[in-house]
């Protein structure tokens, strides 16, 4: 393969986690053992430093129909509110006329989070069940996958362009780049959020590998592809939300002056080598040891006669639970309260997914599979720990980048 951002032909492995099924591929019982699996491998460009994926599952496949929503945490919808209230107190308070893209709108969470303070807004959404979604909360959706071409049918151009969470995903990379610069108003924002790779490897969390995650951003790899479709980065910060994540302010390159916390992250990043391949090579060792230990725990609770449910089903939950070879005998359902997952079944691993509302006996502990919201989970079930239920978190994310 050739590098997805600079077209470098040299690659190197850094992490192999086996061949696994596309994760948010959750199941029917009719689909059961019938499932596709697919490389799950980690390289790094020997030139641009961009750890990407070296096998691409279809989008068509990943992404025309999927049981992901984005506002089923209070976490996720609470931080949409904070970044929609920066961005236009930062940048556009006065205007009057003020208006909002989405790309990956999903269900319109960020986007009702824009028009609440008065943009005019408009979503672009390949997943036709859950566009249906954002629909019917009256927020206005293209079922479509997001390119160049699309920008200039839509033939306007916004205050604002948002990103979040979707930007790793592309397989048209260099399409959507163009057509953002083309979407994007002289003076607008391109406003993109990421997983933060830097954070993923100091908290160890491999699990952030899958087949929909097919590059992973550090701000200079991710400025990479920027530079080279005329677009910048002017600013940045650090979020707690997944685990640690980027929220980057990009405008038209020749506008772009770096702030002085930009820099800094720049600085940091160079100072902790976090794009040295040797940084992941090592980090491919604690994640095997990671491995190691959480088998181990698992093994002494059922020894010990407890058991083990998951808590989520989040697409991530997959990787750890295929790479870690963790079945049914050991986590006996996974707990979920998306009720699009309802009655299906982790690939892979073919674990039941029940929904929180059905749940009759509680475990002894629960696995907690969607640890990025650990502080709400905490809250959430604060009852149910003082009643003596464990809650593991395999993952412990740092809260500061």
């Amino acid at each position: 393969m050739i590098c997805r951002i600079c077209d470098h032909n040299k690659l190197s492995l850094v992490l192999d986690l086996g061949i696994q099924p596309w994760g948010n591929h959750f199941l029917r019982p009719e689909e059961v053992g019938r499932e596709p699996q697919y490389p799950l491998r980690l390289v790094c460009c020997e030139k641009c430093q961009t750890a990407q994926l070296d096998y691409t599952v279809p989008k068509e496949v990943m992404f025309s129909d999927h049981t992901y929503v984005s506002g089923t945490t209070a976490t996720l919808t609470r931080h949409f509110a904070e970044t929609a209230a920066y961005v236009n107190k930062t940048f556009f308070a006065s205007r009057p006329d003020k208006s909002v893209l989405d790309i990956g709108s999903n269900d319109g969470t960020q986007l009702l989070e824009y028009k609440k303070i008065g943009y005019d807004i408009l979503g672009v959404e390949s997943c036709a069940r859950v566009a249906a979604m954002a629909q019917k909360r009256n927020v206005p959706t293209e079922i479509a996958f997001f390119n160049e071409e699309l920008a200039q049918a839509l033939n306007r151009r916004f205050t604002v362009i948002n990103a979040s969470g979707i930007f790793f995903h592309l397989e048209d990379l260099h399409s959507v780049t163009a057509g953002i610069r083309t979407a994007l108003q002289p003076n607008g924002v391109f406003v993109v959020q990421f997983l933060y790779m830097k954070q993923i490897v100091e908290n160890c969390a491999f699990d952030q590998i899958y087949h929909e995650h097919l590059l992973y951003y550090n701000l200079k790899t991710i400025e990479t592809l920027l530079n080279r479709h005329g677009l910048a980065s002017f600013d940045a910060y650090f979020s707690p939300v997944h685990g640690g994540s980027v929220i980057l302010f990009v405008t038209h390159a020749a506008r772009a002056k770096p702030s002085v916390r930009l820099r800094k992250m720049r600085e940091a990043e160079d100072h902790t080598g976090a794009n040295n391949p040797n940084t992941y090579r090592l980090f491919a060792v604690r994640a095997a040891q990671l491995r190691k230990n959480i088998c181990a725990y698992l093994e002494r609770m059922l020894q010990s006669g407890k058991t083990v449910y998951g808590l989520g089903a989040p697409v991530k939950g997959n990787t750890l639970l295929n790479y870690c070879n963790i079945d049914a005998d050991r986590i006996r359902c996974l707990v979920e309260r998306n009720p699009m997952r309802a009655g299906l079944i982790s690939p892979g691993m073919h674990i039941p997914i029940i929904i929180e509302s059905e749940v009759k006996i509680q475990p002894n502990v629960y696995f907690v599979l969607a640890w990025n919201f650990k502080q709400e989970i905490l809250i959430r079930y604060a009852a149910l720990i003082k009643q003596g239920v464990e809650f593991y978190f395999p993952i412990n994310p740092k809260e500061t980048a």
